[in-house]
């Protein structure tokens, strides 16, 4: 029975997830456990055992007299984030310059370049958004996941729900972030080939920067002001 349990507690999380990463779910939305239900088609049960651990992972919040939110995206959430982003996948890159074959490679940058393509190509494109976003955390992903550290590759997808929202906060055009993310990709992928791990390092981080730089960017051109620091 507790086997039972533990595996709907563990099918509504992702259910909550992946309704994060497709963005029905936004940063500062206030939702209810009755919605939450009909969202995740989960039992009421399930759901307000989920509540706990998505409040222990900081991406929900119970307002009094308000109900359940969405987290809500501030400068300290963007710093926090893009923090823990670096500190892991500075040692992912680092392992990965190790592992990583040519061929891989071959196939990661042929990926890249038809996808900085479509970005640049002036015919209208309804999915590059969403199958650069899924090349983009797919790479950073394997990355991680390459250390074989089952920890830290939880600590990292958690955390990339956090940068997940801040994106989905700014609002961004898809050409405008995919150009020059998949540029900076190029960038480090060109380092992984050489196996200068220094490099790489210095081109993830670059990458890293540029993108908390634009969502802080783009935060400001959509409201006119940086996100408040709570």
């Amino acid at each position: 029975m507790n086997t039972r349990v533990l595996s709907g507690r563990a099918e509504a999380y992702e259910r909550f997830c992946e309704q994060l990463r497709g963005a029905r779910l936004r940063p500062g939305q206030f939702v209810s456990q009755r919605e939450l239900v009909e969202m995740l088609h989960m039992p009421l049960g399930a759901v307000r055992e989920l509540i706990p651990r998505l409040e222990a992972a900081g991406l929900l919040l119970t307002v009094p007299k308000r109900g359940l939110q969405i987290a809500p995206v501030d400068l300290k959430l963007i710093r926090n984030a893009f923090q823990v982003r670096s500190m892991v996948e500075r040692e992912a890159i680092v392992h990965f310059s190790q592992v990583v074959t040519p061929a891989e490679l071959d196939t990661i940058e042929a990926e890249h370049l038809r996808m900085l393509a479509r970005a640049q190509s002036a015919v209208p494109d309804l999915l590059l958004d969403h199958d650069a976003q899924q090349l983009d955390w797919g790479l950073h992903d394997r990355m991680v996941d390459a250390m074989g550290n089952e920890i830290l590759s939880e600590i990292y997808r958690v955390n990339s729900l956090h940068v997940r929202l801040i994106a989905l906060d700014a609002s961004q055009i898809a050409s405008e972030r995919v150009v020059p993310a998949m540029q900076e990709h190029l960038g480090f992928l060109a380092a992984l080939r050489q196996r200068d791990a220094a490099a790489a390092v210095a081109a993830l981080m670059h990458h890293i920067g540029s993108s908390r730089q634009r969502v802080v960017d783009a935060s400001f051109r959509r409201t006119g002001a940086l996100p408040a620091l709570s």
